[in-house]
């Protein structure tokens, strides 16, 4: 486990004021005061919480199982269509047909509901599926992947090409899922409206909560016992298995929470950005996750979360400078995090620490 400097407490308290000072400078200071956080800066920090929860989730199975996906955008992307789907319910008449059924669906001429649209319409229904519906599948995927034992590069091209056929399985407008336009037009959520500032606070801030309460559980699980029978099955696992160890179920269990908060960081991206479609499951989302997580530090926990933000803001701002560059300082970016940085951000500041430390200690 990476050392943590300043000590916990202090840095817990630094990011929640952080967090909520953020939250209070968009919502009580006017526009014109230089300490105003705008709505866009709100909006963007939000969004960029929740690509943070899904570096959190991947780090959890890859830092510390030694399991690589990359296929989490599947996971994260089913989370979504899960909220999704009750905001489109929300929308209620309001639509361009003024229909009980979403206006894709009356364009498509559908006369009832599908069967996997009988829950949307309650929120507590929704809440338990956005659970439910990434872990079950992670469930089924990962018992017979791990049982058969496949692992290393095979895993990961598996999991990519979940994703992909999920994609395609999604661009479908049979399948009453959108089609390749997915769903946008939300007005509701909670019966309140979506596109106010007021919404978007509190979506930033029920973000940032989770990707804090998120962090706190995963780094106090990674330091009992489960965490390190995870690292000894990274590092050894022919050998943990032959102690004793029932390396089946720990993978598993790690690989199904880390669906499950990639499920929640959909759920909670999608009234953000107002629109959830099968891009969401493209290959490259995956990949990006990867990158963030390898840039950040991988097995640290923290380091996926800055990675997260460190390069989701270079996104932003080289796609409005620059676009058409983007993915070849992304590559590059990867490539030399590889070479010359392969412990990422935070396993560079612990040398720093370990190096400043070993030279102040007495002879």
């Amino acid at each position: 486990m990476s050392r943590t400097f300043p000590p916990l407490h202090w840095l817990s308290l630094g990011l929640l004021v952080l967090l909520f000072g953020l939250a209070a400078s968009n919502e009580w200071l006017p526009e014109t005061h230089w300490l105003h956080v705008s709505d866009f800066w709100i909006n963007l920090m939000g969004k960029i919480a929740c690509y943070a929860l899904c570096a959190l989730a991947l780090d959890l199975i890859w830092g510390f199982a030694g399991v690589l996906s990359l296929g989490h955008g599947l996971f994260f992307a089913l989370g979504g269509y899960v909220m999704g789907m009750h905001l489109m319910r929300q929308i209620g008449r309001d639509g361009v047909y003024q229909s009980d059924l979403p206006d894709f669906m009356v364009f498509l001429d559908w006369k009832t509901l599908p069967w996997h649209w009988t829950l949307s319409d309650s929120f507590g229904a929704t809440l338990l599926l956005v659970v439910l519906v990434p872990g079950v599948l992670a469930l089924v995927f990962g018992f017979f992947a791990f049982r058969s034992r496949i692992k290393g590069v095979y895993f990961s091209i598996i999991t990519q090409a979940l994703t992909y056929a999920a994609m395609l399985l999604f661009f479908r407008n049979e399948m009453g899922f959108g089609g390749n336009n997915g769903f946008t037009d939300f007005k509701r959520l909670l019966d309140l409206p979506i596109a106010t500032s007021g919404m978007r606070n509190s979506l930033f801030l029920l973000s940032g909560c989770t990707l804090f309460a998120a962090w706190l559980g995963t780094r106090w699980l990674m330091q009992t016992k489960y965490g390190r029978v995870l690292q000894a099955i990274r590092d050894a696992e022919s050998r943990t298995l032959f102690l004793g160890y029932a390396t089946l179920g720990y993978k598993l269990s790690a690989w199904v929470l880390s669906a499950i908060l990639c499920g929640i960081a959909g759920a909670l991206y999608v009234p953000q950005v107002g629109i959830i479609n099968p891009s969401e499951m493209a290959p490259a989302q995956s990949i990006e996750m990867a990158i963030w997580v390898a840039v950040g530090g991988r097995g640290t926990l923290s380091g996926p979360i800055i990675g997260a933000f460190l390069v989701n803001l270079g996104k932003s701002w080289m796609t409005v400078l620059a676009p058409e560059y983007w993915l070849y300082l992304l590559g590059l970016l990867f490539i030399a995090i590889t070479l010359f940085l392969p412990k990422g951000i935070v396993g560079l500041l612990n040398q720093w620490l370990d190096a400043r430390k070993n030279k102040v200690r007495p002879s």
